[in-house]
């Protein structure tokens, strides 16, 4: 099997190549292999879609027709549960009936009711709200503003991401990852009472996964303490 987020996480918060996802899906066709792609931190809204997997859609040629890459399993947690400890695996009824029974087991168990609850009811609320067309309006006003810093603090290398799933990468004047501007800078914002956290191969990248149902006041907020902070990181 091969595994692969739509949206690399730890590793920097870089979206796949639509073209990459659609290619590893025809290879693993080709060689018998399954695809495996893991939702944990882009499933249920996160990217403005339900599942990051749906910004694969292409358009055919008479416009009718789309094509979405599908995986032979999906795995899903976190926002599944809107806090609560929940995961699951998805995948056809043929390839889950290959199981042995009592092998099929997970971090969180399986089986509470309560848990199974706030699962349905946080799919309910988020397509009765369409809260995954929300995180996407949010999700390019977020990356607009911060795109705006860039031009004042070239500090600030790249500005990407998929809805509210944003990633500020840190670069230094010659392009090598710059992982302490980074860390200076998320020190001052907690101190400033906005939480943020880092990731990249050289914790050089800030990642914003504010609330699905932030509010553009609350960003403007977040993003002049942010850019106020690498003021001072700069200053010193």
């Amino acid at each position: 099997a091969i595994f692969v987020e739509p949206v690399l996480g730890e590793g920097g918060y870089v979206p796949a190549p639509t073209s990459f996802l659609h290619a590893l899906r025809e290879f693993c066709t080709a060689h018998d292999i399954l695809l495996v792609i893991d939702e944990i931190q882009t499933g249920f809204g996160r990217t403005g879609k339900l599942f990051a997997i749906e910004h694969t859609a292409t358009t055919a040629d008479d416009d009718q027709q789309t094509a979405i890459v599908e995986p032979d399993i999906l795995v899903m947690a976190k926002g599944l549960g809107n806090g609560m400890p929940i995961s699951a695996v998805g995948a056809s009824a043929e390839l889950m009936s290959k199981w042995k029974t009592g092998t099929h087991g997970g971090t969180y168990g399986g089986g509470n009711a309560v848990v199974a609850n706030a699962a349905i009811a946080t799919i309910d609320a988020m397509i009765d709200e369409d809260i995954p067309k929300k995180a996407a309006t949010r999700g390019r006003y977020l990356m607009d503003r911060l795109r705006e810093v860039q031009q004042r603090r070239p500090i600030i290398g790249d500005v990407r991401g998929l809805g509210l799933m944003v990633a500020t990468e840190f670069t230094n004047p010659d392009g090598t990852p710059s992982g302490a501007v980074a860390q200076a800078v998320r020190s001052l914002c907690v101190e400033n009472r906005l939480l943020i956290l880092s990731c990249g191969t050289y914790d050089h990248v800030i990642r914003w996964i504010p609330p699905l149902i932030v509010t553009e006041t609350q960003l403007d907020e977040a993003v002049g303490i942010f850019e106020d902070a690498i003021r001072q990181v700069m200053e010193q």
